[in-house]
């Protein structure tokens, strides 16, 4: 026989009431009940967990041990049916450095009036894809490029594979990212040239920008990695990079500091939803159909 949940629960509860009769109150059973779960979880795990008296009950030394992975197996048992819920009640969409940018509110707007039951909640997570693999959203917005939508040829970039189906929404423009006191600040647009000069700070992992993305014999002086959003500002607040990233982020990660500034004559970004290919949310086409509605994209 296996341990079942119904037989740390009746552990627990009779440990945390004192009796059996309490337990069986608590957990809204028969007293005998309670009792026959006790006994095959000692069957089940072969040895003694409490010590039975006509007066008190008390926990063995192992009973103690077993006592504390129960509770921890029950915690993390909760854990997994709020999670379950929460997928039921919301529709929670990952970013790395920024969710829609300036459609961002145009889209929640939408939704709200064709999903009022369901709230469309933002959430930002720092990982390759932005919380779709990690389990904290449903569904991902990524800015890696194009990934295929089938398992075979094997999927583009690092970001995505076969467990992970996609839909492009949108594009975006280029943004050079400079201190304030830089020179360059003074111009309302660039060139990807007029970066090559200065060390540039790039995000390999969750970023948009590579080094491929400048012509051939204009490459930057000097690459900064950097690990997320905020430490690659605050590496160009500070006057020690440059950087390159999608309008989204200008527009939802305003910095003291920093400007930016749109870049002429660069391939745009392309904005992408995933999502688990087994597992697609309810709701996915309005997702999809609103995303590409606030960006103005006929797919």
């Amino acid at each position: 026989m296996d341990v079942q949940l119904r037989h740390l629960r009746a552990l627990v509860a009779v440990v945390d009431t004192g009796t059996f009769t309490d337990a069986a109150t608590e957990l809204r059973t028969s007293q005998a009940a309670v009792s026959r779960a006790v006994a095959a979880l000692e069957t089940t795990l072969g040895v003694r967990l409490l010590q039975r008296t006509t007066r008190r009950l008390a926990l063995t030394a192992t009973g103690e041990q077993v006592l504390a992975g129960a509770r921890r197996i029950l915690d993390e048992t909760a854990h997994l049916h709020r999670i379950a819920e929460q997928s039921r009640t919301e529709l929670r969409i990952g970013y790395a450095w920024a969710a829609l940018g300036k459609h961002t509110r145009r889209l929640q707007r939408a939704w709200a009036t064709v999903q009022p039951a369901v709230p469309l909640v933002f959430v930002h997570s720092n990982t390759a894809t932005a919380g779709l693999s990690e389990g904290t959203a449903d569904v991902a917005v990524l800015r890696r490029g194009a990934p295929a939508l089938s398992p075979a040829p094997p999927p583009a970039g690092p970001l995505l594979d076969a467990r992970f189906d996609t839909a492009r929404i949108g594009l975006e423009h280029r943004c050079a990212a400079i201190a304030t006191d830089n020179p360059l600040a003074r111009r309302r647009t660039l060139r990807i040239e007029d970066l090559t000069r200065f060390t540039v700070a790039i995000d390999a992992r969750t970023g948009t920008t590579t080094p491929e993305l400048w012509p051939t014999g204009h490459a930057p002086a000097t690459i900064r990695r950097t690990h997320g959003v905020d430490e690659w500002l605050t590496l160009i607040a500070a006057g020690q990079a440059v950087g390159i990233t999608s309008e989204a982020t200008a527009n939802q990660n305003p910095r003291p500091g920093v400007a930016y500034r749109t870049l002429r004559a660069v391939p745009p970004i392309e904005v992408w939803l995933a999502w688990w290919r087994d597992d697609p949310p309810a709701q996915l086409p309005d997702l999809i159909r609103l995303s590409r509605e606030a960006y103005g994209t006929a797919l």
